[in-house]
């Protein structure tokens, strides 16, 4: 068969020491540290993934608090806007803007059936008509007449804002008295 081999002489010997044999002990060797390697690579492909993932993430946080911050100033806008609007005068101007008129007396059911109060239209109140103005013939002509001025003084003084003569009343208090007298004062609903 084959023949063994024979041993080494001079500089052969000496390399052969010096370089393990081929041998069953590297042959051990090879799965352990080829599992390493392998724990290590995958190690550092897990920590680059991990890292991207929550740069990522940091992004999308950073994108979510921008909306999150338009989102809220536009609900505050929002809010105030209602806020406004919600307002007595400003519902009674829009009630008044869709031909709405203010309730009349209410009536109310009792459990047996019987009605109690005594319920009334509701009509529009007539619609205030704009003081007029004094033309200026008539401020001239008052001011020379020391009795109309008086007169007109005695008249707006008046706490009932009737004139002080019966049958003198100005055209402003004639208009002014049935408007506030018909219209009852401004409520709002639910407080």
């Amino acid at each position: 068969m084959s023949k063994p081999a024979a041993p080494l002489k001079g500089r052969a010997a000496r390399l052969a020491r010096l370089m393990p044999s081929t041998g069953p002990s590297t042959a051990a060797r090879t799965p352990f540290v080829l599992l390493v390697v392998l724990l290590l690579g995958g190690g550092l492909i897990t920590l680059l993934l991990l890292n991207s993932a929550l740069n990522e993430g940091s992004f999308r946080l950073s994108e979510l608090k921008r909306d999150t911050t338009e989102l809220t100033d536009e609900q505050q806008a929002l809010q105030r806007d209602v806020d406004s609007r919600s307002q007595p005068d400003a519902l009674e101007r829009r009630a008044r803007e869709l031909g709405m008129v203010p309730g009349g007396s209410p009536a109310f059911l009792d459990p047996d059936g019987t009605v109690r109060g005594n319920p009334t239209e509701a009509t529009a109140p007539p619609s205030p008509s704009p003081s007029p103005t004094p033309s200026p013939r008539a401020s001239a002509g008052a001011a020379l007449d020391p009795d109309a001025t008086a007169t007109g003084a005695s008249g707006s003084a008046s706490p009932s804002g009737s004139a002080a003569e019966p049958g003198s009343a100005t055209e402003s208090d004639s208009a002014t008295a049935p408007a506030a007298e018909s219209t009852p004062p401004p409520t709002s609903p639910g407080r």
